[in-house]
């Protein structure tokens, strides 16, 4: 359980990172896990449903930088997402009953690694509600020279900024047309075994990872159980009642006052966030950034 204060921080600046969520034996079957799938990429030469690709992939020198709902392909990860110390933290900021929307996990391999232009997960996805968060387990450490995840805090609270370009989505903010210093980003470091909640409506991004050290994170997306999904909408309620990790379901979506552009034309790239992007006509994420690391909050106990 994290406290009062912290709950309060996560209100106020729309994140909150918690130390030593998972410990060192899951920790190093997740690593396991993760080069297994990327050992398996040697076959793959395009973005599929389980991969998305560096440009510089290839078979004999397989470089993924994103693997797909990895919850659906390997046990470990549907345990680690179901774990109660994830999802203890999780009550306490979104409410007592969670759902699945998704997860990924983000690869920078040393020295290489794509960047992430700015952008609010919140224009991916719009819901009914805004009690949706992502959590961001650190499966490598976390420092400022490897691309951490950077947010502005207390974004959460603001606009939802204009994500398209020429008229079509495009997942990223052009930073010259939004007013935001993103010099006063926060880096989200910590060691691995760590996990980063930020909210869906924060304004985040990360820059290429130009060490020599690996960055690995896992992301799940969850939802409070009465946030319903604009864009997709609900066809099946046995299947998105199946995605309730904790709680009771609901038919009654609670709604409330958040400003929403809905991702619609769709991005001329599709697949992932990264495809999605190659549509942004500028790009902030060329030049190294000096950045103070965050402060930590003290372990749980």
């Amino acid at each position: 359980m994290i406290s009062a204060e912290h709950v309060q921080f996560y209100r106020d600046n729309g994140y909150i990172v918690v130390p030593d969520l998972v410990d060192a034996a899951t920790l190093a079957e997740l690593r396991r896990a993760v080069a297994g799938h990327v050992e398996r990429a040697r076959t793959v030469s395009r973005h599929d449903d389980v991969y998305d690709l560096e440009p510089s992939h290839r078979p004999d020198r397989p470089r993924v930088r994103r693997i797909k709902k990895p919850h659906a392909l390997d046990a470990v990860f549907d345990r680690v997402m179901r774990s109660e110390a994830i999802l203890a933290v999780t009550r306490q900021l979104i409410g007592p009953a969670v759902r699945l929307y998704g997860s990924k996990l983000n690869i920078k391999a040393p020295e290489y690694g794509s960047p992430v232009e700015w952008h609010q997960d919140w224009t991916f996805y719009p819901h009914t509600n805004d009690d949706v968060l992502a959590v961001g387990v650190m499966l490598d450490d976390m420092r400022l020279e490897n691309g951490p995840l950077m947010v502005m805090p207390g974004s959460h609270k603001g606009p939802t900024w204009d994500h398209h370009a020429d008229g079509y989505f495009c997942g990223a903010i052009d930073p010259d047309a939004c007013p935001l210093d993103f010099s006063q980003a926060v880096p989200l470091t910590g060691r691995a075994g760590s996990c980063s909640f930020h909210h869906v409506r924060l304004v985040h991004g990360s820059a290429q990872n130009t060490s020599a050290l690996p960055r690995q994170l896992l992301l799940y997306e969850f939802a409070a159980a009465d946030a319903w999904p604009l864009v997709t909408g609900v066809s099946d309620l046995a299947a998105f009642d199946a995605k309730l990790l904790c709680g009771a379901p609901t038919v009654e979506a609670r709604v409330v006052a958040a400003p929403v552009r809905m991702p619609l034309p769709p991005a001329r790239g599709q697949g992932s966030i990264y495809e999605n992007q190659t549509g942004s006509r500028k790009r902030y994420f060329e030049f190294d950034r000096k950045l103070e690391p965050a402060r930590p909050l003290a372990p749980v106990k």
